[in-house]
């Protein structure tokens, strides 16, 4: 199943952190229950890694005051072998 990277991004101060987080936690939803924060460091934002069908899925986990806002990426891991063909190719 592909795999999503969700960066959502808020309002720096400590209510703003305060007001995602606990929209965040209020929707009981699994993932957004376990998203990591970066406030504390000075980062506003939340991330979270999902696996789920499409990029839209993805957007629609997002509570929707904060899904215009939100960057969705799709996440692949390559192998040697999928660099290879391409490698030979460029020598």
């Amino acid at each position: 199943m592909p795999r999503f990277f969700i960066e959502v991004p808020h309002d720096k101060s400590t209510r703003e952190c305060n007001r995602a987080i606990d929209v965040f936690l209020r929707t009981g939803s699994h993932f957004l229950t376990r998203a990591d924060w970066g406030c504390k460091d000075g980062e506003h934002k939340a991330w979270l890694v999902v696996e789920v069908d499409t990029k839209e899925e993805a957007r629609s986990i997002v509570p929707a005051e904060f899904r215009g806002n939100a960057k969705i990426v799709r996440l692949t891991t390559f192998t040697r072998e999928d660099i290879d063909p391409t490698l030979r190719a460029h020598a």
